[in-house]
């Protein structure tokens, strides 16, 4: 069977695999999931949509629109530094080289946030539109709150782990949908799959965008807590789709699911449910499942091949959703040391009068 045939048979195996071959306890492993075809905004498919969950760096998505708002509103522009702070570099997963005193122009830290997923300019990006990280926050809620993203709240702006951070697939695929139609012109950055920063590359987790012709961008992310998360949004034949994935395992799974959800909706497999994205009701009295005994602890191993068989695609000899990799598009960023004080000292607290 041709690789392009195996993609128009494949997704209806897949579809009647998990209706009538997985046993029950498979299904149940299963995890939100959200299909939507973003110019009408109805739904195609959803699964959990409105359950809540620990969103990793999707989180990154509202620290980009709060951003984008700032940068509408004169607030700071593209040219404006950027400084990583000593709070910024105390972040985890650090993959771009930097350090303290290091400066980028604003439109390079969209990049390196966003694209390269960077923790330590999420932070920087958010003390420098904002003046800290709080008030950035305080942002970032008053936005979900004002988008009707009531299953959504934020901690910090880059989406490290922080047990009262949570999200549905609903209020992501509102919160993308939202900056996709407000702010076309960033569309460049989320497409973006490779960041060189002072000679040094980072590339994206997200695979859909050098393996599934069509891919715009958007944003994936990973925490133990969370598991493999992905915001995707592709473009065939006119049509626009949305597909939010929260929970997968592995980087294969995330991939080749979300793949598989596109290829369905474009090729018609997937119909409208008669739901629009505001109509899914959220589940905000829930709390978050907690991905970490399955995901990063001895049980790891048994619940990954669980997950390996109730989603095969492109293991051994199960086709593919994804095509062999091509180039991607790539930022190069360059920095500079600043010649002032990072973090200057808090003022003293004034003395009691009491």
């Amino acid at each position: 069977m041709s690789p392009f045939l195996a993609r128009r048979v494949w997704p209806v195996a897949v579809a009647i695999a998990l209706a009538f071959s997985i046993p029950l306890s498979a299904r149940a492993m299963t995890t939100p999931a959200l299909v939507v075809d973003v110019d009408s905004g109805a739904v195609l498919f959803a699964q959990d949509a409105g359950r809540p969950w620990y969103p990793a760096s999707t989180t990154k998505l509202m620290t980009a629109l709060v951003t984008f708002e700032a940068l509408a509103a004169g607030e700071v522009t593209l040219e404006t530094p950027v400084v990583m702070s000593k709070k910024a570099m105390r972040q985890e997963s650090l993959h771009a080289g930097l350090s303290v005193g290091r400066a980028m122009r604003l439109e390079d830290a969209l990049y390196a946030a966003f694209a390269a997923s960077a923790n330590d300019v999420a932070i920087a990006l958010a003390q420098t539109v904002a003046g800290n990280e709080t008030a950035f926050v305080a942002r970032m809620n008053a936005t979900a709150k004002r988008l009707g993203m009531n299953a959504s709240h934020f901690a910090n702006a880059n989406g490290l782990f922080d047990s009262g951070q949570h999200v549905s697939a609903r209020d992501l695929a509102i919160l993308a949908m939202t900056i996709d139609k407000r702010f076309p012109q960033y569309r460049p950055i989320f497409g973006t799959s490779r960041v060189i920063v002072d000679g040094q590359a980072v590339d994206s987790f997200n695979a859909l965008l050098t393996r599934y012709p069509g891919t715009v961008g958007m944003k994936t992310g990973f925490l133990c807590a969370a598991g493999r998360n992905i915001v995707a949004l592709a473009e065939r034949g006119g049509r626009r789709v949305m597909v939010v994935l929260l929970g997968a395992t592995t980087d294969r799974e995330r991939a080749e699911r979300a793949a598989m959800l596109l290829t369905q909706a474009f090729a018609g497999e997937l119909k409208p449910t008669g739901l629009s994205v505001g109509q899914i009701q959220d589940q905000p009295s829930q709390r978050p499942e907690d991905m970490r005994v399955r995901l990063c602890t001895s049980q790891s191993q048994a619940y990954e091949a669980k997950q390996a068989r109730l989603y095969p695609m492109g293991i051994g000899s199960n086709p593919s959703y994804l095509d062999v990799p091509r180039a991607g598009h790539t930022r190069t960023i360059h920095t500079w040391a600043v010649n002032y004080p990072v973090d200057p000292p808090l003022p003293a607290a004034k003395p009691s009068t009491h």
